[in-house]
Order: structure tokens, then C-alpha cells, then sequence
């Protein structure tokens, strides 16, 4: 790495764990409606007039049963909606290219994946959305997929942090509360940020222009990009509203406009990280976690940045040098292309300013192995929260037999109902991944879609199925999903990839609700130390590779090895 990639690096975590503190703060405020925040002036009507509107009473709790089912009938009318709109894109407004509706299957996939919070996208964007499926269906999708992540996640905070409660709170509360405090503000601000940097925001036809190729036309891409980019990017949606996304120079114009992305994929990840230390007292355990998890990202970030810049060993017999330029756009270089491929795949994101496929192996080893520990590091906004607590869980219990006592945490013993549900959640992901990309990799129909041979396309079907489960939506670029198989598989991965690991969080949450809290005692196990950190550390690291190691090695570590013989696939 250079000097002037170790300065950003440390400026993009020094902004990061500088904004942790006071966005975690307003959630904090946010996700308890008892709490004034510093918006209520502006927001408070309106979330009233919604209220009643709704006839919801805001302080009215729900059993862990009641609010699940909320969510599950929430996302069911989201699909259903989401779905019509895209199917009668013809016949609604804001179309100014007269695209026809895209295919049956292309549009479940696509209804599923916006409201899962993957975004994976069969799809351009450009070609093949109205301005009005990309606002009133997409972009919808975007905020009500991020609130009911971070709604899920509140649920088991409140968990951890209630004593003898049979409540974790009012899902449609926590929806709204979330949607006009924390999305929608934070939206606005990176859409104008966005704008300034040159990103469009209109509702003009694309435009057509004479190149300097003399008779040669090229359609230029036009539209509300801005608002879209905004939320896709604070609530590690990653849609793009084109092709390429955030290689686009029209979604990701200068590296100004790159940098801020990078930042905002992390904003609110990390500042929940704080709202659950506020939340059970205990603010230093939660910089201990986000410390044991940017550490992690850091690891991994060091090993692609350098495997990129080492490059194929090949190229040097042509006389090429200067590292892995393919698939990376001139304006980000090196660095910053492989700083967003690490910060996307950490996340739930799945935005992307290079292509993955063109990475190194080892660099798409560790964007592959980023999204395979299950939206642990950082992981997206509620989901990353909810995935970490989960990895604790277990890592004290870990701890807890070794020393042959029975686990506690923050003063709450974790019981055999609860590593159940912790497993449940978690081997869920695991099987979801394995099961699909055993399929697909011996079905005619898993092959055909294949844009490389050999080991790398293998890590095509893997990443696919990975990225589609962890709820992610990045993509390696080289295969060719919109197929009434591949559609359907994906659309059926990705909602067991939400809701098979959500269903157990929130039973979770509220078997912990239940439970007392018992005071520290000596042999409490210090949740603020390096032991607890490096404990960790290793959880995340160990389960990691024994769930997907051999499979890793069927697709990005032999293919390291082909590379270094000297052996290439077409």
C-alpha cells in the first residue's frame, strides 16, 4: 500500500468511529418513542398524522410472535405491490424510453431482491426500468427493507437490555420512527451531497449525441439518479439505477463522490454497533466490538489491496506492469477500488465501482469470504448488528465451557433455547449457499450461465449463491442469471437468506426479554477486554473457514495456484 492509501484509510475510519458516537446516539433516541429527538420539530406531525392515519398507538407493544408476523405480512404486500408496479411499468407515467415490462421471472427475482434488502440485479437498470419502477418500486423497497432490518435488530437490543419483559417493542413504531428520522434525513443529505458532485436528478428523456466518430450515436443515460444513490447506499441496498453502478460516472462521478459512498455504507452499521452499547449501559463493550470488527475488515483489506497490486504474474512477459488494472475504473484506482469492493461485501451492500470478476483470486477470495461470514464484520444497516450479536452468543458460549460455567452475557445467562435459535440463524446461511451451488453447479442450467471455465467459473455460481444469501446482491459479473432457473433459485436463496435468519433473531430477542439481569459478578467474563476481542476475532475467523473453506478451495484458492503455474482459463 502507498502513503496516500494508509492516510485515507485511517481518514475513513477515523470518520467513521468519529460519527459512530452521535449518529448512535439519535438511534438510541429514535428507536425508543418515549425519547425526544432533535428532529421532532420537523417530523413529529408528520409521524403523528401517520399514526392516526394507520390507527396505530405508538406505544402499544408486541410479543416477539406479534411482531414477526408483522414483518412477514409487511413483506408480503411489499412483494405483491413492488411486483404490480413493475408489471404495469407500461402503462404508468415516467416512462419516457416506453420500456415494456420485463419477464414474469425477472420480476419476482427483482420484487424479491429489492425487498430483501439484496438488490441483485438480472438486469440493467437503464435498459430496462421506468423512472417510476425505479422510485415508486425500487427506491421504496430501498427505505422499507432498510427499517425493517434495523426494526429486527431493535428487537434483540431490547432483549438484551429489558428484564422480565414479555415485549420487544411496536413493529409499525419502529418503521415509521426509523424511516423519518434516520432514513429519510440522511437520504436527503447525500442526495444533495451527490448532486454537487455532478450525480443527475431530473426526469428528462435520455438524451442522444453525435460522437466523434463520424454518423456513430450514443445514448446518454438520464433520470432521478441522486435519490436513488442516496438510499441505496445508506441502507446498504446497492441497487444500481444503472448497468455498471457505482462504476457509472453518473452514479459515482469523481472520487470525492467515492469516498463519500464508502463512508455512508458504513455510517449506519457501525453507529447501531453504539446504539446497542447505549442501549444496555454498557458503551465500552461496544467499542471493543466495532474495534474487533474493523480490525477484521482492515486484515482483509490489506490482503486484496496487495494482491491487486501485485497483479497477474503473466502480464510481466508482455511487458505489463503496474498491478491488476482490468475491470477498474481509471478515476478510483487500485486502492479505492478494492477499499469499495471490501466495504460492499462486509456489508449487505452489494454496490460496486470495479468488477469483482476481474479481481485477482485472492482478491475475490476475500470478497467472496467477506459476504460467508454471514454480514458479521459491519454487516448492513440492523442485519450486520443482529448477525454480530448472534457471533457473541456463541462466543461466550465458547467460553463458557471452557471454564465449565454456564454462559452469561451483560448479565443474561444464554440457555439451550438460545443457542439453538443462534444456530438455527446461522447454519440457515450455510445451507442456503452449499445447497444451491452444488445444485446449480451439476444442473445443465447452472453451466449454461457461465461467462469463464475452470475454477473461476465455479466462483461465479458460488459467489452468485453467496451473495444472494447473505442478502448482499454484489455480483461477479461474468454469469448470466436472467434465466427462469437461475431467477427462481435466487429468488427462493435470497428470501431464506432474510427471513430463515431473521425468524430466529427475533425469537430470540424475546426469550432474552424474559430472562433477569444479573448483577456482574467475579467471575463474569470481562466482555471489555482483548481476551473478549480476540475471542472474537478467532469465532468469526473459525466458523468462517470450516463452513466454506472447501468449497473456497474448489474456486479462488486453486485458481491462485493455476495462476502461479501459469495456467489461465478462458
Amino acid at each position: 500500500m502507498h502513503i496516500i492509501d494508509i492516510l485515507q484509510l485511517v481518514l475513513f475510519l477515523a470518520i467513521i468511529l468519529g460519527l459512530a458516537k452521535p449518529l448512535g446516539i439519535h438511534l438510541y433516541q429514535v428507536l425508543d418513542p418515549k425519547r425526544k429527538t432533535l428532529l421532532d420539530l420537523v417530523f413529529k406531525p408528520i409521524e403523528k398524522l401517520i399514526y392516526r392515519c394507520c390507527k396505530i398507538n405508538p406505544l402499544e407493544e408486541q410479543h416477539w410472535t406479534d411482531y414477526l408476523s408483522c414483518i412477514m405480512g409487511f413483506s408480503f404486500v411489499s412483494f405483491l405491490f413492488t411486483s404490480a408496479l413493475i408489471a404495469l411499468q407500461h402503462y404508468l407515467p415516467l416512462n419516457p424510453q416506453k420500456f415494456p415490462a420485463p419477464s414474469w421471472d425477472l420480476n419476482f427475482n427483482t420484487s424479491m431482491s429489492f425487498l430483501t434488502n439484496t438488490n441483485w440485479q438480472n438486469y440493467g437498470g437503464e435498459s430496462t426500468m421506468s423512472y417510476f419502477s425505479q422510485m415508486a418500486a425500487l427506491a421504496v423497497q430501498n427505505f422499507a427493507s432498510a427499517a425493517v432490518g434495523i426494526a429486527a435488530a431493535a428487537t434483540l437490543v431490547r432483549g438484551m437490555a429489558r428484564k422480565e419483559a414479555k415485549t420487544v417493542g411496536n413493529f409499525w413504531t419502529d418503521i415509521v420512527r426509523i424511516s423519518l428520522y434516520i432514513l429519510l434525513p440522511l437520504s436527503m443529505i447525500a442526495a444533495i451531497l451527490f448532486m454537487s458532485q455532478g450525480v443527475p436528478q431530473n426526469f428528462n428523456a435520455y438524451t442522444q449525441v453525435e460522437t466523434l466518430e463520424t454518423g456513430a450515436i450514443q445514448t446518454i443515460v438520464q433520470g432521478p439518479i441522486a435519490s436513488q444513490e442516496a438510499i441505496k447506499i445508506l441502507g446498504t441496498n446497492g441497487g444500481g439505477f444503472t448497468n455498471v453502478n457505482s462504476a457509472h460516472p453518473f452514479e459515482n462521478p469523481t472520487p470525492i463522490s467515492n469516498f463519500l459512498q464508502i463512508v455512508s455504507i458504513f455510517l449506519i452499521s457501525s453507529a447501531l454497533i453504539y446504539y446497542f452499547g447505549r442501549a444496555v449501559g454498557d458503551t465500552k463493550h461496544a467499542w471493543y466490538i466495532l474495534g474487533a470488527l474493523l480490525t477484521v475488515f482492515v486484515a482483509g483489506l490489506v490482503l486484496c489491496v496487495d494482491q491487486e497490486y501485485k497483479g497477474n504474474p503473466e502480464w510481466a512477459h508482455y511487458g505489463l506492469t503496474g498491478g491488476n488494472w482490468e475491470g477498474k475504473e481509471q478515476r478510483f484506482g487500485i486502492f479505492n477500488s478494492a477499499l469499495y469492493a471490501c466495504t460492499t461485501t462486509v456489508t449487505s451492500c452489494g454496490a460496486v465501482n470495479c468488477m469483482h470478476d476481474s479481481l485477482t483470486p485472492i482478491g475475490g477470495f476475500i470478497t467472496l469470504l467477506n459476504m460467508q461470514l454471514s454480514e458479521t464484520i459491519i454487516g448492513g444497516v440492523g442485519a450486520g448488528l443482529y448477525s454480530i450479536l448472534l457471533f457473541i452468543f456463541l462466543a461466550i458460549f465458547i467460553a463458557g465451557l471452557i471454564v465449565g460455567r454456564t454462559p452469561e452475557y451483560l448479565g443474561k445467562k444464554i440457555e439451550t433455547y438460545d443457542i439453538k435459535m443462534t444456530m438455527l440463524a446461522n447454519l440457515s446461511y450455510v445451507l442456503i449457499v452449499l445447497v444451491f451451488v452444488s445444485w446449480a453447479a451439476m444442473s445443465e442450467w447452472g453451466l449454461k450461465g457461465l461467462g469463464n471455465s475452470g475454477p473461476h467459473g465455479f466462483s461465479e455460481i458460488l459467489y452468485a449463491f453467496s451473495s444472494c444469501g447473505a442478502n448482499n446482491g454484489s455480483a461477479f459479473a461474468g454469469l448470466s442469471g436472467n434465466t427462469v432457473p437461475y431467477n427462481m433459485s435466487m429468488l427462493i436463496a435470497m428470501f431464506l437468506g432474510r427471513f430463515a435468519f431473521m425468524a430466529p433473531v427475533i425469537a430470540l430477542a424475546g426469550s432474552l426479554a424474559q430472562k433477569k439481569i444479573h448483577p456482574k459478578n467475579a467471575g463474569s467474563f470481562p466482555v471489555s477486554s482483548f481476551v473478549f476481542l480476540s475471542l472474537l476475532i478467532g469465532v468469526i475467523l473459525l466458523l468462517g473457514a470450516l463452513n466454506f473453506l472447501p468449497v473456497l478451495t474448489l474456486g479462488p484458492i486453486i485458481e491462485e495456484f493455476f495462476m502461479l503455474k501459469g495456467t489461465l482459463f478462458p
